[in-house]
């Protein structure tokens, strides 16, 4: 379906009506979700929504409207609802800081497919979810087995009144499982891929990469050993975490925090705004000298890769921590103005029907040079954590707590024992400067989070924080388990 005429319409209803800027992204949406447990299907489910979202400048003020209303009238009314909530915010603003993005863009983008899902008939997938969870069930013990996998499929069309006119089609797609184990008066669960699946940009060839049903039974016995495993020591200890936990430890202590809305105080829901300050760039030492973070919405594979964000600011590679030190944001075209520079294009709305704000998107932790195993040369006393359980962190995104499905006692560099309920905690930065060693290219995994929670009202969004796994020194370890 060709939309030029309606953006037409819409983008010349709005500047009749007093809008400086305004643009429209129409969008159609389809969401598939399968899941199979204890031996049935308990989700079959799948989606299409389509419509638009409509912003508008007026006098340094932005009014947003949606709709899914494709007639000439609704894209009239809806026009006109984006100036008139633009107009209203004017008159009561005490700082207008909107401006019309500074270039427009005629392109395309399409995400790399391999396979098609949908060439891959409903009973295929079904038979890998029902063979992959029933693997699982390597004893009674194991109370629940889940498998699930998720295919989404979103087409984009944005035209703005500056000229922009850019089409987008973004492939994303994830599987993963659970196993569930109780007896001896306690509940232990394994999780793989990692702690919620793998989630990549991509089609089927996503759900092969995440090898279900060959480490199905693995992930059973070990939520089958975690019953009677000894409780991790408490402590301060070396630690390893896996690649997932690397991950996850990245979202909530450095994405999260590098949000430019939540530095400026525009943002502070989901555990508030952020410890940092513009001051600090090019100042603070937010890691070793090892660690460097950087936004990378080109990136192959990454859950959040597409060609534009939904300003119409083309994807770039921009640093946030270089060397371990503070150097970027996830910024927006308003914001990155608001301290001198331009947008790394970060701005992403969960469909059409929301607006538009910062996300962290691609959020990469570029690998090291130290082989996996050789992570735990060196470690005299540590433990090695693997898949997230549990995560706390206060409203300025410093002190946290992070609970793990797994642990490895390692001593004079070997993995010994298995433990259960492992906990750590830290402080942000001394946290990160305590890494002495990432693992390299060979185990970095562009790995996804399908489910970000972010606004209010609150919008789920798709971000990825790839990682290897990764070596602290000195970590307080075994601080409780919150369940």
């Amino acid at each position: 379906m060709s939309f030029d005429g309606l953006a037409a319409r819409a983008l010349d209803t709005a500047s009749k009506r007093g809008a400086a800027y305004a643009d429209i992204r129409f969008e159609v949406n389809r969401s598939e979700r399968i899941e199979a447990r204890n031996g049935i299907v308990a989700t079959l489910a799948d989606s299409t929504s389509r419509g638009y979202g409509m912003r508008a400048l007026v006098d340094g003020a932005w009014g947003f409207a949606a709709s899914s209303d494709l007639s000439e009238a609704g894209v009239d009314r809806t026009a006109a609802r984006a100036v008139d909530i633009a107009r209203a915010g004017a008159s009561i603003a005490r700082r207008r800081l909107g401006e019309a993005p500074p270039k427009a863009y005629v392109d395309s983008f399409a995400t790399p497919v391999l396979r098609d899902p949908g060439d891959v008939p409903l009973g295929e997938r079904v038979a890998l979810l029902f063979e992959a969870e029933k693997a699982l069930h390597v004893a009674p013990q194991i109370r629940v087995g889940r498998a699930w996998m998720d295919l989404w499929s979103i087409d984009k069309f944005f035209f703005s009144t500056i000229g922009s006119k850019i089409q987008q089609t973004i492939r994303q797609s994830g599987s993963g499982m659970e196993a569930m184990a109780v007896g001896e008066g306690d509940v232990q669960t394994r999780s793989f891929p990692g702690d919620i699946g793998l989630y990549k940009a991509g089609g089927w060839e996503i759900v092969e990469q995440a090898r279900l049903r060959e480490n199905a039974q693995r992930i059973g016995e070990e939520a089958l050993a975690l019953l009677s495993a000894p409780q991790c020591p408490s402590g301060t200890f070396d630690i390893v975490l896996g690649g997932s936990q690397v991950s996850l430890q990245m979202h909530e202590s450095c994405g999260h925090p590098a949000e430019l809305d939540r530095v400026m105080g525009w943002e502070a829901n989901f555990s508030g705004v952020s410890f940092l300050n513009v001051e600090q760039l090019g100042k603070l030492k937010y890691g070793s000298d090892l660690v460097t973070i950087v936004i990378d919405n080109t990136l192959p594979e990454g859950l959040a890769t597409a060609g534009y964000d939904d300003e119409g600011t083309k994807s770039v590679v921009s640093d946030i921590i270089r060397n371990g030190v503070l150097t970027g944001y996830e910024m927006s075209n308003d914001t990155a103005r608001a301290i001198g520079r331009t947008s790394n294009a970060c701005v992403r709305a969960q469909s059409w029907e929301y607006v538009p704000m910062i996300r962290m998107c691609n959020l990469n932790l570029l690998p090291g040079d130290t082989p996996f195993e050789n992570l735990f040369d060196d470690v005299k006393d540590g433990i090695y954590m693997e898949s997230n359980r549990s995560w706390s962190i206060d409203d300025h995104r410093l002190n946290f707590q992070f609970g793990c499905e797994i642990g490895w006692e390692v001593k004079n560099g070997k993995r010994g024992r298995m433990l259960k309920n492992p906990t750590y905690a830290g402080v942000t930065p001394q946290f990160w400067n305590s890494c002495d060693a990432i693992g390299d290219k060979a185990s970095w995994v562009a790995w996804g989070t399908p489910n970000c929670g972010k606004g209010e009202p609150m919008q789920s969004g798709r971000t990825a924080q790839c990682a290897s796994p990764a070596r602290f020194r000195n970590v307080r370890v075994g601080v409780g388990y919150g369940g």
